[in-house]
């Protein structure tokens, strides 16, 4: 069943476009109106790059900023871009830009071939111009003599010009690269960032986001592309469009990857059992395809599956302003009339709010569970509909949840709450399987991730692993892992992770869970995966909504079968493992409007927030550095804190370390991590604890801090200390990425 949006909630979001659309237009001068090279040519053409042309189109800033981002990204080199004119070398992703770019990846793998054929993979999810780079990609890469496998459109798609090319979830694209033994690929998507961001999230031979090392290497290739056009001038080949090297074929013949991806399904999450259970249950689930992405490849696998009797779909055309979702006429913070976009993060109370589930739900009955994708489908955020009369019930429980209408209520569960229902169900589902004591298990999770993953793992005997934020760094642990296993079968795994401490995994271990608190998951299988040439893996390199999706739907006809809600499951889970960190939040600080649709005041903007953003980060990764390094001790790390902050009480702060991207305080009953952005100017505050109240306010007064050094400070930590930090950080993760 698809469900309905009124006509009400169309207009509104063409309202929002025309006005967006307009103060595009208002703010492009004339001159850079018109196209740099053709647009809707299909025949091949060149485009010369040469030093008149770098200058007038100012590349080398570019450049130093494709660069900068380049070394610290967490989930690909994102920015906003002109919606209208998407050559706009003013803004950060632009037609040029993924030009250069691609030629200097499309370098990059032709060398590391040795001669030998290139296959890459592209695609896109639904933001604006992402089918037409998609495009421009792949005809750069046949140019170059790589094969690019791209997923076809199916008929015609609002809002999407370029018919030719289809979307394809991001972790599609990842699991078809490892599993045809790929070159690498492009995906095209920023997330769940604003509507006018995009970017370029490079994956590498195994389906993984790009290490910092990793990207360097084709930036280094772009630099030389641009000093050699400087000095004689470079020509950028595009191919024709029907080239025999962009390939559509054999995406259709694995069905854009459905008919490969249901059996690894069924390795894993899809078991029989669960597929039974789902079958007979029922369970009422509404499936939001949060930008339409993801709408074609699940209801196919649901469909191929026999479990989409009970799934109704909502939002299912792909949109680049993501159905209104996000979209404000005000600031949120100053209340000035202006566009402003707070993105499509359902983690995030406000994005939920904006959705207005109370009327486009109203039809739903009563325990219906809403599983709500990221445009890009590697994300998602698990709601459900109560009845009012749990409210107290919920607060009890620190589940966050909206009013509806008729005595409803729409909890929502962040991912840290939902992936914990979800481990330990899948927990169950091995055990009653007989599965569970055939390897010892582990999980993969990022620092920030809730505190009540690790008390739960400890009480079944899970290993734990602590990574930095971004599956990149999941994926890289696993091959880490699938290194030793690969080298002694039969001997016990160890790896060290982030903090530095040594975790022993036992011989063959199998993955449980990895994933962050951003919403982001996936599984292992009891079997390595296999790929068509030889290639095994422990698990998939990208989290997937997909996988995620079928666990939740099996999840929700457990708790139908059983008579109880998602947040009674919730609840069983804390009692029965006796977890104390019940509490865990977040606080996002951004420090300006991503949607600013004037690119010098965009940028004199991020650049101010980048200022205060750095400076808060420095102010803690300076106490960690320093008592990493005995300049100073515990005690004094508490002084200089309750100095800086002096309405929080620090009494039971036990250590503070740097976690590779960010800062972690672990107090007795809690952390809090503070950690930067590596893609905008934003910072990110968590806490996970025995009391919400007190994680929030411990997260927000980090997040929020200045980053000012009192007197204490600099006398404990000197400038000249400080002015060296980072350089030590940057060393210290690059040890870890490395082990």
């Amino acid at each position: 069943m698809i469900i309905a949006v009124d006509e009400y909630y169309k207009e509104k979001r063409n309202q929002t476009e025309r006005q967006l659309r307009a103060v595009v237009e208002q703010n492009t001068p004339q001159e850079l109106k018109e196209p740099l090279f053709p647009q809707d040519k299909p025949e091949a053409f060149t485009f010369w790059l040469n030093k008149e042309s770098i200058q007038r189109l100012n590349l080398w800033e570019w450049f130093r900023n494709y660069a900068k981002e380049a070394r610290v990204s967490t989930a690909g080199i994102r920015g906003p871009q002109n919606i209208l004119y998407p050559w706009d070398t003013r803004f950060p992703i632009n037609q040029i830009g993924i030009a250069l770019a691609t030629l200097g990846k499309s370098l990059v793998a032709k060398e590391a071939a040795a001669g030998k054929p290139v296959e890459k993979l592209a695609g896109c999810e639904s933001r604006y111009h992402s089918q037409k780079y998609v495009e421009l990609i792949a005809r750069i890469q046949a140019a170059q003599g790589i094969r690019t496998y791209v997923p076809k459109a199916s008929g015609v798609q609002m809002h999407a010009p370029n018919v030719g090319f289809g979307t394809l979830p991001i972790w599609m694209a990842s699991f078809l690269i490892f599993m045809l033994d790929l070159a690498g690929g492009e995906h095209v998507t920023s997330s769940h960032s604003v509507s006018t961001k995009n970017a370029t999230k490079d994956l590498n031979t195994q389906g993984s986001q790009y290490l910092p090392e990793e990207s360097m290497r084709f930036v280094n290739k772009i630099e030389e592309i641009l000093k050699t056009a400087e000095a004689r001038g470079y020509a950028i080949c595009f191919s024709a469009i029907d080239d025999e090297h962009i390939d559509f074929e054999r995406m259709a013949a694995l069905h854009n990857g459905v008919k490969p991806y249901l059996d690894y399904l069924k390795t894993g999450v899809a078991t029989k059992a669960n597929l039974v259970l789902i079958r007979s249950a029922k369970p009422a689930i509404v499936v939001d395809c949060v930008g339409g992405c993801m709408y074609r490849p699940m209801r196919a696998i649901f469909e191929q599956l026999r479990i989409a009797d009970s799934i109704a779909w909502l939002h299912i055309e792909p949109d680049p302003l993501y159905h209104n979702i996000g979209k404000l006429d005000r600031h949120p913070k100053t209340g000035a009339a202006e566009f402003y976009d707070l993105g499509c993060d359902f983690s995030l109370l406000d994005v939920v709010k904006s959705a207005d589930y109370g009327q486009k739900l109203k039809a739903q009955p009563s325990g219906t569970v809403i599983e709500a994708t990221d445009p890009d489908g590697d994300r998602l955020i698990v709601c459900q509909i109560e009845d009012a009369a749990r409210a107290d019930a919920l607060e009890q429980l620190g589940v966050e949840f909206l009013t509806l209408a008729e005595n409803r209520l729409l909890t929502i569960y962040t991912p840290n709450q939902a992936f914990l229902m979800l481990m330990d169900f899948h927990t169950k589902q091995l055990q009653a399987a007989g599965l569970w004591e055939n390897h010892p298990r582990f999980m993969i999770k990022t620092t920030p991730s809730a505190l009540a993953w690790e008390q739960w793992a400890s009480a079944n005997n899970v290993r734990v692993i602590n990574v930095p934020v971004g599956f990149k760094e999941i994926a890289a642990v696993m091959k880490k892992i699938e290194a030793q296993l690969a080298a002694a079968p039969n001997a016990p795994v160890v790896v060290e992770d982030v903090y530095g401490e040594t975790i022993a995994l036992g011989v063959q271990p199998r993955l449980l869970f990895a994933g962050e608190e951003s919403g982001g998951m996936i599984t292992g299988p009891e079997e390595p995966i296999r790929s068509q040439g030889g290639r095994t893996a422990l698990a998939m390199r990208e989290k997937s909504a997909g996988e995620a999706m079928v666990l939740v739907t099996a999840l929700a006809a457990h708790c139908k079968q059983t008579g109880i809600t998602l947040s009674d499951y919730l609840a069983a889970v804390f009692t029965e493992h006796r977890i104390t960190a019940t509490c865990d939040v977040r606080e996002d600080i951004t420090y300006y409007n991503e949607s600013e649709p004037d690119p010098e005041k965009l940028r004199a903007a991020k650049q101010e927030g980048e200022a205060k953003r750095d400076k808060n980060d420095l102010f803690f990764l300076g106490i960690a550095i320093a008592l990493r390094e005995a300049k100073i001790d515990t005690a004094q790390a508490r002084e200089i804190l309750a100095d800086a902050l002096p309405t929080l009480d620090f009494t039971t702060l036990e250590d503070v370390r740097f976690v590779g991207d960010g800062t972690y305080l672990k107090f007795r009953d809690k952390f809090v991590e503070v950690r930067k952005s590596g893609t905008d100017a934003k910072t990110k505050a968590y806490a996970s604890g025995v009391d919400k109240t007190e994680c929030r306010r411990f997260a927000k007064a980090f997040g929020e801090t200045s980053g000012e050094l009192t007197e204490l400070y600099e006398a404990r930590i000197s400038h000249t200390y400080l002015a060296k930090v980072e350089e030590k950080a940057r060393r210290i993760y690059d040890a870890f990425q490395s082990d």
